[in-house]
């Protein structure tokens, strides 16, 4: 499946969340999340807060942007590019690992910095989660291209249950500290350590999906 190249409104666009989620990470390191406000961010880019509305919802929303970088945008852009001969579960599957375990030096050293800040705090470590939502829109459209099944409801249940299961994963990788309960149960505060293996994690919360996959796929061969 191949996609426009984006026309100079879009690009204008992409170029002002680029500048808004970069200012935020940048303030948020230097000062602390608590100490920045959405009209710092505004300033630091050089928009209005009005603008800066236009994109994210809070202070959150845009220190997690620019860390993720568009990942779940890039999740469907993998599995895009696989070979269509590929197995569509192992296709997701990869994809999934490949964008969030396979970083370059530059994300991972900003990956770092931004995991301390998730490490302590609640709100920031829920916008982190709440992201895995993005993955549901482009994911749909590359499984429907896949499976031929434009406003049929399977692609969006295939790619929505991706979605909820890198939510788990994440959910269970970043786990609070002498708790067996998830990230998502923590308290205000509490101390949330990486544990695990993520490639496993996600592995492992993405393997239930596989039958449902490979049951769309048969459909496709035999219609």
């Amino acid at each position: 499946m191949t996609t426009p190249p984006p026309g100079l409104r879009e690009r204008k666009k992409q170029a002002t969340r680029e500048a808004l989620r970069e200012a935020a990470l940048r303030l948020a390191v230097e000062r602390g999340p608590d100490r920045v406000r959405v009209e710092d961010i505004a300033e630091a880019a050089g928009v209005s807060p009005r603008t800066y509305n236009n994109y994210f919802a809070s202070r959150e929303q845009a220190i997690v942007a620019a860390v993720t970088a568009d990942r779940e945008a890039r999740v469907a852009e993998a599995v895009a590019a696989r070979p269509a001969g590929v197995r569509l579960a192992d296709a997701v599957t990869e994809a999934v690992v490949e964008q969030y375990t396979h970083t370059g030096e530059g994300e991972r050293e900003r990956e770092r910095g931004t995991l301390l800040l998730l490490t302590t705090r609640t709100a920031l470590r829920d916008a982190f989660l709440d992201a895995t939502a993005g993955i549901e829109p482009p994911l749909t459209a590359v499984i429907a291209e896949r499976l031929g099944s434009a406003g049929d409801p399977t692609a969006r249940v295939l790619a929505a249950s991706v979605a909820a299961a890198v939510r788990i994963a994440l959910e269970g990788w970043l786990q609070s500290a002498g708790s067996s309960g998830t990230a998502g149960s923590s308290g205000a505060g509490g101390l949330v350590v990486p544990t695990g293996s993520l490639p496993d994690r996600l592995r492992a919360a993405l393997a239930p999906l596989a039958p449902a996959f490979d049951a769309a796929e048969r459909r496709v061969v035999q219609s």
